[in-house]
């Protein structure tokens, strides 16, 4: 679908960008700190985690904001802000349970699972065990969701009041003025702000190599020896650094849609990476909704696909649609289909009704939902707190507006919403830490399983291969020609066979397995999709 022009040209300035940094002066970036090796931190997770296995968790009814249903139990487990002083501050992590349906001779013991964000949780993870692609697993496999430290109802972390954050219209320029960066800058400086002031000393200690301290003590609570555990996106990430931290507490473990682990990677370098690939697949979109043009009407190819998307641009900066979606929730939700096939007729059917002239898919889709704002603004100050301190980020932001600026050129669609969302780590105030140098020898871990989609753009494809090798042994299974974030468990019956292999039988591809792409979406329009369910998304 991609032409090999756009293909090289991306090649060329990836080149570039990764010249430009590697000349760019130590003083541009925040200092860093070494940390994973601290030996009172290794104290203090051993520590944890004999208490959690001391005192299991307490399964009872989940949260009544939850709204789970009652299959579903919920526990806590209690874990140190900082591993450094194990006896200090704890914070309570919640955590979701659906027992294995199958018979005791089945059984496999607690399989958990992340999907990434950082910042989002699993806690309705564990009503997958009813969905037909799971019924096998979850025969074998209590299965285990929770929601991370910071993340809601887990000591949840807040860095502004969610109404503000959600605020809409709000405007979204593809090359924006000096004017208008300088705004962002502030802007971001801001919310740096608010997160120390409302996090205080403790945000500091919101990390990936906490997460992964977490995680140890989480399987220790739940009474197992070894660790069997399923990353997706972000997870994937803490889930390598949990391998590299705790190679002989490993059972099993899967990763979904791989973040690449090199430490100069970690997260300023992945970010321009991941603007330059949603370009790409920005482009697979186009291409798909130009071969439905009967249907959708915007356009014969992707340029003209383009061009009707940049007309409804114009429109709702002058006139939101619904009165709350202006240019950066239209990008939010085109966004979307940058991740998922499973959005395209959805937004292509927005787009084109917009054009002929109604607004209403448009907003019903774009606009944000009140009751969803205290959420998504807990989602992002865990994002922020996690990724910021993390890793050194440039603090110069002449080296932002440069990286950008280089890579927006050729990657317009989404290149400064991902330098908008993650300016805040120029001004930040807690210690930087130097990130996990992730990686483990032949005979270190049991044999683990990468899934991966050749096309994604959240992961690009590079980060399996990166992974791969960095953990000795793994196995990569690829779902060619496809690009939708997150596979396993999803549509795709051949990648969905490997991993129900694996997580029964320990079983994995010698090295590497190929399975065909899934089925692309069938265009759906207003008019021909009368009667019909809306798509429903994965997320």
């Amino acid at each position: 679908m991609r032409s090999a022009a756009l293909y090289g040209t991306i090649a060329c300035v990836a080149l570039t960008l990764v010249s430009a940094l590697a000349a760019t002066p130590a003083t541009a970036f925040g200092r860093a700190t070494p940390a994973y090796a601290d030996d009172a931190e290794a104290r203090g997770t051993e520590l944890a985690a004999a208490r959690a296995a001391a005192a299991g968790i307490a399964f009872g009814p989940c949260p009544e904001e939850e709204m789970l249903p009652g299959s579903l139990r919920c526990g806590t487990v209690s874990v140190p802000l900082d591993y450094a002083a194990p006896y200090g501050r704890q914070i309570e992590l919640v955590v979701s349970r659906a027992l294995a349906s199958g018979d005791a001779d089945e059984h496999q013991g607690a399989f958990v699972y992340n999907p990434g964000g950082p910042g989002a949780s699993s806690i309705t993870f564990p009503l997958v065990g009813e969905l037909p692609e799971w019924k096998k697993i979850a025969r074998a496999y209590d299965i285990v969701g929770y929601a991370p430290r910071g993340v809601t109802p887990s000591a949840p972390l807040s860095c502004q009041d969610p109404a503000e954050f959600a605020e809409a219209p709000a405007d979204l320029p593809a090359h924006p003025s000096p004017a208008y960066k300088e705004r962002r800058a502030e802007r971001a400086k801001a919310y740096a702000e608010g997160c120390a002031r409302n996090a205080g000393p403790a945000l500091r200690h919101y990390t990936s190599l906490n997460n992964a301290r977490d995680l140890d003590v989480l399987r220790a609570a739940l009474g197992e020896r070894k660790l069997t555990f399923m990353g997706a996106s972000y997870g994937t990430y803490f889930g390598a650094v949990y391998a590299t931290l705790f190679p002989s507490h490993v059972r099993r473990m899967v990763f979904d849609s791989a973040v690449d682990p090199a430490p100069g990677q970690i997260w300023y370098r992945s970010n321009l990476d991941q603007s330059l690939a949603f370009e790409s697949r920005w482009e697979d979109f186009r291409d798909w909704v130009a071969e439905h043009d009967a249907v959708y009407h915007l356009g014969t190819d992707a340029e003209g696909v383009r061009r009707s998307y940049e007309s409804v641009r114009r429109a709702v900066a002058e006139r939101p649609a619904g009165g709350k979606v202006g240019p950066a929730q239209l990008h939010s939700a085109l966004l979307g289909a940058v991740y998922y096939d499973d959005y395209w007729a959805m937004r292509a059917t927005a787009l084109s009704e917009y054009v002929r002239g109604n607004p209403k898919p448009l907003a019903d889709q774009a606009s944000p939902r009140a009751a969803a704002a205290r959420d998504n603004e807990n989602a992002n100050a865990v994002y922020t707190a996690v990724q910021c301190n993390d890793a050194p980020w440039p603090a110069d932001w002449r080296v932002w507006d440069r990286d950008h600026t280089a890579v927006a050129r050729i990657a317009p669609f989404g290149t400064w919403a991902n330098a908008w969302v993650n300016l805040p780590c120029a001004h930040w105030p807690a210690p930087r830490q130097e990130p996990v140098d992730v990686g483990t020898e032949w005979g270190e871990l049991p044999r683990v399983l990468i899934l991966a989609a050749e096309r994604d753009a959240a992961t690009p494809y590079e980060g399996a291969l990166a992974l791969q090798r960095r953990l000795r042994g793994a196995a990569l299974v690829t779902e060619r020609g496809a690009g939708s974030h997150g596979v396993g468990g999803s549509t795709n019956t051949c990648v969905n066979k490997h991993l129900e292999t694996y997580l029964l039988t320990g079983r994995t591809p010698v090295r590497r397995a190929d399975c065909a792409p899934h089925r692309e979406p069938n265009p759906v329009s207003l008019e021909r999709g009368a009667g019909r369910e809306t798509p429903v998304p994965t997320v």
